[in-house]
């Protein structure tokens, strides 16, 4: 076969292949046809409208709306009777077991004085109280040792009574408040909590970091016046903490603050050149005329009498005019109030009874005695 026949076959056989293929496609489309779309859904009917309510007849309530969450109630106050267990453990525990006898003899006297020393009153407070309590019992003839326990008491009471234990803040803006003590007395956690009273009492409160001798002790002030809404300033480590008083008193006039609230470095008291530093942030301060209202000495409760040689050597230096006193909840030394004011005629004007800011609560000499009384 010449070349020109085998192409006119290839291309019949190519064309009817084709033709095959258009065929199959077409009676396919024809047999299958297209899928109708399904028919929409019937509308539905309106419901038809409720029928009035009968006369005399309640229409259903509304449906409930639910209550919001509702606020925490309010907390109650500190009852120093509640906190002071351990001074009251042995306090009360000598003077109850003297209400039911018949007389009051040497036995009673020494039972007294012995529950006055381990409440850490105090040998010279101790010896004073007891013989001012010896003249009144004369002079009132009292003869039943529960009406002496009575008498005691009072004594207490007196003895606590004069003191001005209010929290002084000048004419100008701001007030300064400085707080002196020892390490681990917990004057930085005071400050936090004092803070946080002022602040929810609507002043504004400037924090100073004059601790510049460790690192931590700024952060842990500047972590505390985040928590509360205070400002802080603070300087680098190793500042002259002088210096940093003087930025703080700059800036809280600069905001108008009410208060500043001047943290030290803990210092021992028998350390001389630490004492001096803390004479000198007080000269800095008292260069605006009435601005330092109170130097509040931080003593912690546990130490009993070796607080007094504290609060003695802070006074000297600086002027303490009020003291601070922690962790009384936590001690059975609780008798130190009476040893403090009447040694050195500082006087005792808060008192931490447990770790919320609501624990640190003005002492009151009434309720105090009651609680050492157990009444």
């Amino acid at each position: 076969m010449s070349g020109p026949v085998i192409l006119l076959v290839f291309v019949g056989i190519f064309l009817l292949a084709a033709a095959l293929i258009a065929l199959g496609l077409g009676l396919s489309r024809r047999s299958g046809g297209t899928t109708a779309p399904p028919a929409p859904p019937a509308p539905r009917p309106p419901a038809p409208p409720a029928p009035p309510p009968e006369v005399g007849v309640e229409a259903p309530p509304a449906e409930p709306v639910a209550p919001s969450e509702p606020a925490a109630p309010p907390r109650e106050k500190v009852r120093l009777r509640d906190r002071l267990g351990k001074t009251r453990a042995v306090f009360a525990g000598y003077v109850g077991s003297l209400t039911g006898r018949g007389a009051i003899d040497d036995d009673t006297w020494d039972e007294l004085e012995e529950a006055l020393l381990l409440a850490d009153v105090g040998v010279p407070t101790t010896t004073r109280l007891l013989d001012d309590l010896r003249e009144r019992a004369a002079a009132a003839k009292v003869t039943d040792p529960g009406a002496l326990v009575d008498l005691l008491r009072a004594e207490i009471v007196d003895d606590l009574a004069d003191a001005d234990r209010s929290l002084h803040e000048g004419e100008g803006k701001p007030t300064v408040w400085l707080f002196v003590g020892v390490n681990g007395v917990g004057k930085t956690t005071t400050i936090a909590k004092l803070a946080q009273r002022e602040i929810g009492d609507g002043r504004h409160v400037v924090l100073a970091a004059s601790d510049t001798f460790r690192a931590a002790a700024a952060d842990q002030l500047a972590h505390w016046a985040d928590r509360v809404g205070a400002t802080v300033v603070r300087g680098q480590e190793g500042a002259d903490p002088g210096s940093v008083v003087f930025d703080a008193m700059s800036a809280a006039e600069g905001r108008d603050a009410d208060l500043l609230l001047v943290d030290t470095a803990g210092r021992m008291h028998t350390k001389v050149n630490l004492m001096q530093e803390l004479e000198k942030i007080r000269r800095i301060i008292d260069r605006r005329a009435g601005a330092l209202q109170e130097v509040l000495l931080v003593l912690d409760a546990t130490t009993g009498q070796n607080g007094l040689v504290q609060a003695a050597q802070f006074a000297e230096s600086v002027g303490v005019t009020g003291v601070v006193l922690t962790k009384l909840d936590g001690t059975a030394k609780g008798g130190i109030v009476l040893a403090i004011e009447a040694d050195l005629g500082i006087p005792v004007k808060l008192v931490g009874v447990g770790e919320s800011p609501d624990d640190l609560v003005p002492f009151d000499p009434a309720e105090f005695a009651d609680a050492l009384f157990g009444a």
